[in-house]
């Protein structure tokens, strides 16, 4: 469940912003397409952006240029992305989250009072988020779970956990989900935090 928390972040003027992060397998993709299918019902438009999207250009690149059909869309090469990620970010730490944050700009121009959800935030990004406006939500689930959903994915290669990477988060998150139940446990935990973004 979330639990309260006293620290009020003040909302962007041209939305809400929601960075989600956590575990492989922990369930950010599937929170964040709960909080779009609420915020549809709702009227509200909702736009989830990915930091890693320049990863999976790259990807496709790697694999077009090894003579391999490139990935479906969604499906990951694990290792090839912790290595693309990581040296992306060495020689230039910021240009993940430079790109992030035009693509985040052009969603306010294009649709004024978006929610924006990131639902891949890693480590390296986390205090240019935060910069950004966007609440840090953390979702957790235990390993068992996370390691069955993980094996459902049909991921090429699986990521390196104990990659730097996956390194856990050190910010302290706005709330924390529990995805450890159902699906409707999740669901509600969505609603009550849009509920929140929105007061």
């Amino acid at each position: 469940m979330i639990p309260p928390d006293p620290e009020v972040h003040s909302m962007p003027e041209n939305g809400a912003r929601i960075a989600l992060f956590g575990k492989p397998g922990a369930g950010k993709s599937t929170f964040a397409g709960l909080l779009r299918e609420e915020c549809s019902a709702s009227g509200q438009s909702l736009r989830i952006v990915k930091i890693a999207d320049p990863l999976y250009e790259l990807q496709r690149t790697v694999y077009e240029t090894a003579g391999v059909p490139a990935p479906e869309a969604g499906v990951q090469d694990g290792q090839l992305l912790n290595a693309l990620g990581a040296h992306l970010r060495r020689i230039n730490p910021t240009c993940l989250t430079d790109r992030f944050e035009d693509r985040v700009a052009a969603v306010h121009r294009e649709v004024p009072g978006a929610v924006v959800v990131c639902d891949d935030m890693r480590a390296p990004d986390a205090a240019a988020l935060a910069g950004m406006g966007f609440r840090l939500v953390e979702i957790t689930a235990p390993d068992q779970v996370r390691a069955a959903r993980k094996a459902q994915r049909g991921d090429l290669s699986p990521g390196d956990e104990q990659h730097s990477t996956e390194r856990p988060v050190e910010a302290e998150p706005w709330r924390r989900v529990d995805n450890s139940g159902g699906l409707d446990v999740l669901r509600e935990q969505a609603v009550r935090l849009l509920a929140e973004v929105r007061s």
